[in-house]
């Protein structure tokens, strides 16, 4: 991370990519132009789509705290991650559109699986940066009107937005900072390639990164978790697996990468993703950021596929990345740490 005093605005460790410098009317001509709704619908129409990628969330299994990893996905970018007694929920967005107040933007094409007030007692929220896909003020709003009352943690300059909402409890990080989440779990904040915005007025005024959690088990290796946030490919992660580990397990975003001249540098397509995995040392990973949200022009049902190619080219196992169904919950196995 750079800061530029003079403008107050953060940049990637590369300072040479910079994105969000665009002016409005960009991103208005495109919006005309279709580069932010997919160009055709899935085999079978959007109600097909969530038929397909849809299943009840198993309630009695996420209500227990869990020692052993579990994770449940919820959609686009949302997690839930259940370790080490640990209920720790990733960028929750869980609104019928991801634009401000949940009610204008981007349309959900599959229904989220559960609601706020659904969600079992959340002791921690992590935040990548402010896209509304990512930080959801209504799933935020409902989430402490029902009584949660977690720990948040933030990007460096994100903290007054929940500071205008009265939300206590909440913690900036920049990048490779760290924090303690309970008895053997830390927390760092790492580097991605991304950018930020809220207003017209505020680009790159707050912090994007993903999140790498290290359990430190008895008598057991280390086991790392890693939420890499939004992220064009980049050589951050080869410098996260140098300085923190290889990842056991990676949320691994998927989706959201056409138009390739627009998304190349923000967000990577299935084949940039197979290699930011192969730069984590990570063998097992879930597909997120996908299938959600009408984001870009790719299909819905286009990232499986161009995975299933992506992996088939690196001769890798198409199960090692999960392709999970909105509301699945899937223990991970602790005998795949690297």
């Amino acid at each position: 991370m750079r800061l530029n005093n003079a403008v107050t605005r953060f940049s990637n460790s590369d300072p040479a990519v910079v994105i969000g410098n665009f002016p409005w009317y960009e991103m208005v001509w495109r919006s005309l132009r279709g580069d932010f709704k997919p160009l055709t619908e899935p085999a079978g129409g959007y109600p097909a789509f969530a038929r397909e990628w849809s299943q009840a969330v198993d309630h009695a299994r996420i209500a227990p705290r869990q020692q052993a990893p579990v994770v449940t996905w919820l959609g686009h970018v949302t997690v839930l991650l259940q370790v080490a007694g640990l209920n720790i929920l990733i960028d929750p967005t869980l609104a019928d559109f991801a634009g401000p107040y949940g009610r204008f933007g981007a349309p959900r094409r599959v229904p989220a699986p559960l609601t706020p007030e659904q969600l079992p007692p959340i002791d921690v929220v992590l935040v990548s940066h402010n896209h509304y896909d990512h930080l959801c003020d209504a799933t935020i709003a409902r989430l402490v009107a029902c009584g949660q009352r977690p720990r948040f943690f933030v990007p460096m300059g994100l903290k007054a937005w929940f500071d205008a909402r009265n939300i206590a409890d909440v913690t900036e990080l920049n990048w490779w900072d760290c924090a303690a989440l309970g008895d053997g779990v830390q927390l760092h904040f790492t580097p991605s390639q991304h950018w930020s915005r809220r207003t017209p007025w505020d680009t790159n005024a707050s912090l994007w990164g993903g999140y790498l959690l290290e359990w430190t088990r008895p008598k057991a290796s280390a086991w790392r978790f890693l939420f890499p946030g939004d992220t064009g490919y980049c050589a951050d992660f080869k410098t996260i697996r140098q300085r923190l580990g290889a990842v056991d397990f990676l949320a691994l975003p998927i989706g959201a990468y056409l138009p390739r001249d627009f998304m190349k540098p923000m967000h990577v397509n299935p084949a940039d993703a197979v290699r930011l995995m192969q730069d984590l040392g990570t063998r097992q990973a879930m597909a997120v950021h996908w299938g959600t949200f009408m984001l870009t022009q790719e299909a819905f049902d286009a990232p499986p596929r161009d995975l299933a190619l992506a992996l088939q080219a690196q001769g890798l196992a198409t199960e090692s990345v999960w392709l999970m169904r909105h509301g699945e919950t899937r223990a991970i196995p602790l005998d795949a740490a690297v």
